[in-house]
């Protein structure tokens, strides 16, 4: 999603994946910045209401163990949330590992293949989304720069549940490989 401008700034266009969604013409409109600082606003939340609106993961989702299979030794995610947090994505899991120990973790970022900064995951320090299409995302978990956890998140069409599956290699060195279905509340 971009926004572009005419070289004299009098036409405002929005594009999403290459197609233009909006196009405004400011030509003739009063030189009063205040109105032009308005219509630009509005093109900004409408940026981001268009960014959000359209990302199928936003919501709470409750892990629907009946319909999963996890390795013996594979963490649990019983609660996973996302929410639009500014520009970002913000998602929180909520888990039980093998022992049903109870386990937190937050992850604050863009879906853009970029590594950021994870807290609470004993799996790993670092967490990249990448978003392939409007129902399907992969990530992958680091810690310390190794990959320890890669995955794919697949919401469903009608948007009711998601099936999320990885592979990687637990703390203790031992392989790992799960799928997980979520119903979304």
């Amino acid at each position: 999603m971009e926004l572009s401008r005419s070289h004299d700034n009098s036409v405002v266009t929005l594009v999403v994946d290459r197609m233009p969604v909006l196009t405004m013409n400011l030509r003739g409109a009063p030189t009063n910045m205040k109105r032009r600082s308005m219509v630009l606003s509005l093109v900004f939340y409408f940026i981001a209401a268009v960014t959000f609106a359209s990302d199928s993961n936003l919501g709470t989702w409750k892990l629907s163990e009946a319909k999963s299979r996890f390795s013996a030794t594979a963490v649990k995610n019983r609660t996973v949330v996302y929410e639009a947090e500014g520009n970002n994505v913000k998602v929180s899991l909520d888990a039980v590992d093998a022992q049903e120990r109870p386990a937190h973790s937050e992850w604050t970022g863009k879906f853009d293949g970029t590594d950021y900064h994870v807290v609470g995951d004993p799996m790993g320090t670092a967490r990249s989304y990448k978003k392939i299409d409007d129902h399907t995302t992969e990530f992958i978990n680091k810690k310390n720069g190794k990959v320890t956890l890669r995955g794919r998140i697949v919401v469903a069409a009608d948007g009711k549940n998601q099936t999320i599956t990885a592979i990687g290699t637990d703390a203790n060195g031992k392989k790992i490989k799960f799928t997980a279905v979520y119903d979304k509340e």
